[in-house]
């Protein structure tokens, strides 16, 4: 939706074209018809341009320029793609920060993206840039004297200032206390990734750049050292320095959700660096650290979630951990130099099939319970090396933890009578149908051999078919 002094301003700019005869509707015509928005001249006035010139050099420059129509033609004025782009530039821009409404400044910063147009070179000629223009509008900042002055948007409307902003801490609202769940029985206990723990402890116990970052594949456990790393504090299992230090997982998602307003997301990561800060043994958890590179700026502010926590990574106030995948880490995380330069890259490497059989035995009380069924040590075996030998488009541990997880829910499905002709038709390798209750009864104690071959390529078998009873779905 358009304001209403927009729609004054490209009325005036095609408008101005028929009176001139132009052939096409340019940029210039735009920039011409939003000199005569007195929220564009504040703008334009605030961050030093010369709005009489500015107008005198644009009607010069399409007088002397711009194609005409012969009299005897009546073919109506087109736009260029130049123009067509800016105005989808300034939707997009508007869209994508939860607004509902396409203003004047909105069309000015988005000329700017006309980089070859004339438009932008009598805007730069005035010493106007697009970020001045773009800080004056989110913060107020006049180029003029540097003093903040009123801004565009930047409170929200009295009828929303009530339910905009969550109340309460910020920590409590936007991050997760990884203690708190450890304590409450949440976490699952770390097997095994002592290289890693130990590392992760080295580099926290730094006086400054003490922010380890796990950087592996999806799948091989970097959050399950974090988490195991908060379950080893509340159970006393590490150094004393760490011994009062408290775990905050970030919730990016929920800081972000709902930042209609201009500096609404840099109120709420302040106000959590703010928490942190107040708490010497904090330590912040971001999982998914490259998603922090941009986040925030689409809500019409001018910094991001990185740009907010480099300065506090820098001098040690802020103790961080975070994780990201190869890919990210090179194409977008490594590509921040500022960024990266305060983290101390960890290599989580993918564990051997021997390494998974004990996290699978470390986790097997916790599927046990939960499925009631029970896990014969040779059937984890066999899941792992299944689950590593066919299962190629995933990681070690996360899909075999997946495979005996998806069997453990199939199982728990059946009814007692089916499960137990069930159990007896894998003992003999037969079809479970063909099998009676009396028989599968009585066959328990000459089981054991097949159950521990059978079962376990049951348990890759479902999940395979889980997988692709998924995909079909999807797709």
């Amino acid at each position: 939706m358009l304001s209403k002094e927009l729609e004054v301003c490209l009325n005036e700019a095609f408008s101005g074209a028929r009176r001139r005869r132009h052939e096409f509707i340019t940029v210039e015509h735009l920039l011409l018809a939003l000199l005569d928005s007195t929220r564009v001249v504040e703008i334009l006035r605030s961050c030093g341009a010369n709005v009489e010139t500015l107008r005198k050099e644009l009607e010069l420059f399409l007088e002397e320029s711009t194609p005409r129509l012969a009299e005897n033609i009546t073919d109506d004025v087109q736009p260029t793609l130049g123009f067509q782009r800016v105005l989808q530039r300034a939707v997009f821009h508007v869209q994508s920060s939860g607004r509902k409404e396409v203003t004047a400044p909105n069309v000015l910063v988005a000329i700017f993206g006309e980089k070859e147009s004339h438009a932008v070179y009598l805007l730069n000629a005035q010493g106007t840039s697009r970020l001045d223009i773009v800080n004056y509008i989110s913060h107020g900042i006049s180029k003029i004297n540097g003093e903040e002055q009123p801004g565009e948007e930047i409170n929200p409307a009295p009828d929303e200032e009530a339910g905009g902003e969550p109340g309460g801490n910020p920590l409590d609202n936007f991050a997760s206390n990884l203690n708190e769940r450890a304590k409450l029985g949440k976490i699952d206990p770390l097997i095994g990734r002592a290289l890693e723990v130990e590392r992760t402890v080295q580099i926290l116990c730094r006086r400054r750049k003490n922010n380890p970052l796990f950087v592996g594949e999806a799948g091989v456990g970097k959050t399950a050292i974090a988490e195991g790393i908060a379950k080893q504090i509340v159970d006393g299992e590490v150094p004393d320095i760490l011994e009062d230090a408290v775990i905050y997982s970030l919730d990016l998602g929920a800081l972000v959700a709902g930042t209609k307003y201009r500096g609404d997301f840099e109120k709420r990561l302040k106000g959590v660096l703010a928490e942190l800060k107040k708490k010497p043994h904090a330590i912040l958890f971001i999982d998914e650290i490259h998603t922090v590179i941009g986040a925030g700026a689409a809500s019409g502010g001018v910094m991001d979630a990185s740009n907010l926590i480099k300065p506090m990574l820098a001098n040690g106030e802020l103790k961080c951990i975070g994780s990201t995948t190869y890919q990210e880490y090179r194409g977008i995380f490594e590509k921040d130099r500022a960024l990266s330069r305060r983290f101390q890259k960890i290599d989580v490497p993918e564990p051997s099939v021997a390494e998974t059989i004990e996290i699978l035995k470390g986790l097997r009380s916790r599927f046990e319970e939960h499925h009631d069924v029970k896990y014969p040590s040779k059937t984890l075996q066999a899941a792992a090396e299944l689950a590593a030998k066919h299962i190629n488009d995933r990681h070690l541990p996360d899909k075999a933890i997946d495979v005996i997880d998806e069997a453990g829910a199939n199982l728990r499905l059946m009814t007692d009578g089916l499960r137990t002709r069930f159990v007896g038709a894998l003992g003999g390798g037969i079809a479970y149908d063909s099998v009676s209750d009396r028989d599968g009864a009585e066959g328990f104690g000459n089981l054991e051999i097949g159950l521990e071959l059978n079962a376990s390529h049951y348990l890759l078998g479902i999940f395979v078919q889980s997988s692709l009873s998924s995909a079909d779905a999807l797709g």
